[in-house]
């Protein structure tokens, strides 16, 4: 008769076993996932390229129309910054965002697809809008971005955190990678949504994107560059890229432009954040690590209670058979 007994008990031990598992498996997920930015695609095949550590900081305002350019994190007077890298001549320069326009002229000009894949970018199917592309069209600026120089790959650890805090214009931006005509985009940026959106940029990397822009005119899009170093500091810039968008849009009117682009609450660099700002923030994160960390260890000692009664049970249940078979005999 107690067979049946142990065997039930056995069966609710196995089910509880299960869920506490389920349990502990899903807080080690929210804690792997946690504050985890978007990790972007693998960067566009043939875009091999290096940057010398030499190559100056060009000064005077310019604008840049066609030729391969790309943002990038580089030490300025041992300062980290966000700056543009413009590879459309002979001798690549760096060049400071507040000095440079970016030309996206009328050459750039496609349909959106009638296709749902590209819903994402709330623009009806039909419609014109400019589109620097991932793939280079001579025509067009072609605009990525890289993680090369020299001294960024030595010091920072594993890679850099690119995030759009916010754009003004008279449109929408949004920047998306895909992988061949037959693969699903990736959004990355969607000035439609009012919020940081980082996405992971690993070291020594080289990536060009699609960038949409939905109207004509002048864009401010504020850009942060941040990553943690391998001596354990942590930086980060913030910058502004120009876009002359249409032929029509004056560059005088874009290198005129300014805006308050708000930067959304903990993202703000080190030494621009209000007082007690980043403290909040890690002070909140540091919390909810902490009760994920202590559930995943309530739920761990649970299971090792429920093993502990269960080995418990079972060397009970012999003895009462060993003692069952003894007085059989008797």
């Amino acid at each position: 008769m107690e067979e049946p007994v142990t065997a039930g008990r056995a069966h609710r031990r196995s089910r509880a076993t299960t869920v506490i598992l389920r349990g502990a498996l899903a807080t080690l997920l929210v804690l792997a996932t946690a504050q985890a930015p978007a990790r972007a695609a693998e960067p566009t095949p043939n875009l091999s390229q290096s940057i010398a550590a030499d190559q100056p900081l060009a000064t005077g305002r310019t604008t840049l129309t066609t030729g391969h350019v790309d943002l990038g994190p580089r030490y300025v007077d041992d300062r980290w910054t966000l700056l543009i890298h413009d590879g459309t001549q002979a001798q690549p320069v760096w060049r400071d965002p507040d000095d440079t326009l970016l030309r996206v002229s009328d050459a750039a000009l496609q349909t959106v697809p009638d296709d749902p894949a590209y819903a994402f970018l709330g623009i009806e199917a039909g419609k014109r809008v400019y589109v620097v592309p991932q793939v280079q069209d001579q025509d067009v600026v072609w605009l990525g971005w890289n993680t090369q120089d020299p001294r960024v790959m030595r010091t920072i650890d594993r890679g850099v955190t690119l995030t759009l805090l916010g754009v003004r214009g008279p449109g929408t931006l949004t920047t998306y990678l895909q992988s061949g005509n037959f693969s699903a985009p990736q959004p990355l940026w969607r000035s439609a949504e009012s919020k940081a959106q980082p996405f992971w940029v690993e070291v020594n990397t080289h990536t060009h994107a699609n960038w949409v822009f939905s109207a004509p005119g002048v864009y401010l899009v504020a850009v942060q560059v941040s990553a943690d170093l391998v001596n354990g500091e942590k930086v980060s810039a913030t910058r502004t890229l120009r876009f002359a968008v249409g032929d029509a849009t004056s560059a005088d009117e874009a290198f005129a432009a300014t805006a308050d682009i708000p930067v959304p609450a903990g993202q703000e660099p080190p030494g621009e954040a209000p007082a007690g700002a980043d403290d909040r923030a890690d002070g909140s994160r540091t919390l909810l690590i902490t009760a994920l960390a202590g559930t995943a260890v309530v739920l761990a000692l649970g299971l090792v209670v429920l093993l502990l009664r269960g080995r418990g049970a079972r060397r009970r249940a012999e003895q009462e058979r060993v003692i069952a078979s003894s007085g059989g005999q008797r």
